[in-house]
């Protein structure tokens, strides 16, 4: 019963991460967004007994991917513009 109720918490979670990374305009805000999606799709792996590659997600996906993202971002501008319409 435990395990589902945090299976489904972290489906929730995936959920709510994934729609902030697309709605936020704010590029950093969006790629801590991501980092928190790649660390609950390593938690959900965890929870599903692949620690392997729960550590290997959080590692690549959680760690370097962020920290990459975070590199580019600081070398353009943070805020994406708005589209003229």
């Amino acid at each position: 019963m435990i395990e589902l109720v945090a299976h489904a918490l972290v489906l929730l979670g995936l959920i709510v991460s994934a729609v902030l990374t697309f709605y936020f305009k704010d590029l950093l805000a969006a790629a801590l967004a991501a980092a928190v999606f790649s660390f609950l799709i390593s938690l959900e792996f965890y929870i599903l007994q692949a620690p392997d590659v729960a550590i290997s997600q959080a590692a690549i996906g959680a760690g370097l991917t962020t920290a990459i993202l975070i590199i580019a971002i600081r070398g353009t501008q943070r805020f994406e513009e708005e589209e003229a319409t």
